[in-house]
């Protein structure tokens, strides 16, 4: 299939392999890229924010090279073959005089060349999606049981690399629904979810943690017209850059003339309408929207082989695309070519900073999942995010970090304290202040819940609080503060206030190992006029108190 490239085709995606692997060797690691090699530093079937294909990838990149390649390697080659895949989706003849236009109008898709050689979730998302509509396309011209195999393999990918996912394959599936009569159809079901089986069981040995915070813990906003809907729409441009009018004029002038044409117009009305309607209620990030890069593509390069005065402006606006792409992925390496601060810039010249007051003393930063992971990336140390009440769960939260800095001297580095043993700058040229532990000992993952249902806040009558060990040690009581905490409708902390829980038994002073101990507690008074939840919280040695509860709704 590969030797009936072009040969001009080849020589493009070589160079632009070269280009993305100089630019994931040169560039510093993003934030989340360094979230995401935390989690390949123990390889599991799930994660708190995603499902393991980014970790996946990580890995097998840190088998062929150290250090920011040794992270991004597998990205720039699932970069190229997504832009191979995309040509093979391309049935028209005329795409062989055109070659230039194709691998310009790829490559001036904005997140689709950032994703070139930055590691995150949507890489594989996006190539597993081409993977999906290319094998989805010769399938219902000839279903058989080799291609629903396939097919069901394929779609387990698909979801193992973003829960986002699921709407790539519902919104196919909505475009042919007689799929549902068919048995080869079945067939790829199936495979794929006995494929997705180990994922369900870290699902369930883990509560279902993330599917409770992304649909039910994540913190919102108030709805703001601008910033959610007309931001969503500001999105839509901005994964097409200035190739936005003619992509989305192609769009509107594409009728459905089969199955396959079909399911890409579905596709692409489907995550414009179904993220239109989540921006009344959230802000849409960028990204989420990646996927209709896709079918746009196929969509808008077929409308260019039959339209010139298409092929003309397509072709002029993505080569002003890629132009400005480029000085971009410059500043990326080389800051002032970059118009504002970005997160590629300066990372190990903070870390190199706070790595020679403190040598290889453990850090830990408190409310800080990004920060953590890329002082640890940069430097091989100890590191644990401390998250509080103020912050969000995440990855910290659930794995064995925390054991890697208990009862040990540590930098306690937290954005609460202006003045501490150790200072260090940011790139941003603000400061942030650390302290010495020389015992450091913490107990995030204590668990609270309330036995009784609650809908209306009562402060007159008892409740049993129930507090969950999981450590292998037992937790003296005496260590340990707690507190109930209100959250507006948004969850976001409002109010908070201590308590003393009464054990149900007498003289009992620690929480044992593996154990639940229940206790009996009222609830206070809130300042708040109408709290919209609350949750019970365990401070430990003097720290905020943590996330050890779920959000309970008031009604």
């Amino acid at each position: 299939m590969l030797k009936k490239l072009p040969k001009l085709l080849v020589i493009l995606l070589a160079s632009l392999l070269i280009l993305n692997l100089l630019q994931a060797y040169f560039t510093e690691l993003i934030y989340d890229e360094a979230y995401y090699w935390h989690y390949a530093q123990d390889m599991a079937w799930g994660y708190f924010d995603h499902p393991p294909m980014v970790a996946f990838l990580i890995k097998i990149s840190s088998f062929f090279f150290d250090g920011e390649l040794g992270v991004r390697f597998m990205s720039c080659i699932l970069s190229i073959g997504s832009i191979i895949i995309l040509w093979l989706l391309i049935d028209n003849p005329k795409k062989r005089e055109h070659i230039l236009p194709f691998f310009t109008f790829a490559f001036s898709l904005t997140l689709l060349n950032a994703y070139g050689f930055f590691t995150l979730p949507d890489t594989p998302l996006v190539f597993f999606t081409c993977v999906f509509l290319l094998v989805y396309k010769h399938f219902i011209k000839n279903p058989n049981y080799y291609k629903a195999m396939i097919l069901g393999v394929i779609i387990a990918a698909l979801m193992y690399s973003k829960y986002h996912a699921f709407l790539v394959i519902f919104f196919i599936i909505l475009s042919n629904l007689k799929l549902a009569l068919n048995k080869y159809a079945w067939i790829a079901v199936g495979i794929a979810l006995v494929c997705y089986t180990p994922h369900f069981i870290w699902l369930y040995e883990h509560e279902f943690v993330s599917i409770k915070y992304h649909l039910y813990e994540r913190p919102n906003g108030a709805y703001n017209f601008e910033k959610y809907t007309v931001g969503f729409f500001i999105n839509l441009v901005a994964v097409l850059g200035f190739t936005f009018p003619w992509v989305y004029k192609a769009l509107y002038k594409t009728k459905a003339t089969d199955l396959f044409i079909k399911a890409l117009l579905y596709l692409t009305y489907g995550f414009i309408i179904f993220f239109f309607i989540s921006s009344f209620n959230r802000r849409i990030q960028t990204q989420w929207v990646i996927i209709i890069s896709i079918p746009l593509f196929i969509l808008a390069y077929n409308y260019m082989l039959t339209n010139k005065n298409a092929l003309k402006w397509i072709y002029r606006t993505a080569i002003i695309n890629t132009i400005v792409l480029v000085i971009l992925r410059i500043g990326l390496i080389y800051k002032p070519l970059f118009p504002i601060y970005y997160e590629t810039h300066g990372n190990k010249l903070w870390v190199n900073n706070l790595h020679s007051q403190i040598g290889d003393t453990p850090v830990v930063f408190e409310n800080s999942y990004r920060t953590t992971p890329m002082y640890a990336f940069y430097t091989g140390g100890n590191t644990y995010s401390l998250n509080n009440i103020y912050y969000r769960q995440n990855q910290y939260t659930i794995d064995k970090t925390e054991e890697t800095v208990q009862n040990k001297k540590v930098l306690y580095v937290t954005n609460y304290h202006k003045k501490g043993d150790i200072k260090y700058k940011r790139i941003d040229g603000t400061f942030l202040y650390g302290n010495f532990i020389e015992n450091f000992e913490s107990y995030r993952k204590l668990k609270c819940s309330i036995k009784e249902d609650i809908e209306t806040l009562n402060t007159t009558k008892e409740y049993t609080l129930q507090v969950y060990n999981p450590y292998d040690k037992a937790v003296p009581l005496k260590k340990l503060k707690f507190s109930v905490v209100y959250l507006d409708k948004y969850k976001k902390v409002k109010d908070l206030i201590s308590i003393t829980p009464t054990t149900l038994k007498e003289n009992i002073l620690t929480l044992n190992a593996k154990d639940t101990t229940n206790f009996k507690i009222k609830l206070p008074k809130s300042k708040m006029e109408k709290p919209s939840y609350f949750k019970i919280s365990i401070s430990e040695n003097g720290f905020i108190p943590g996330l050890n509860g779920s959000n309970i709704k008031l009604h």
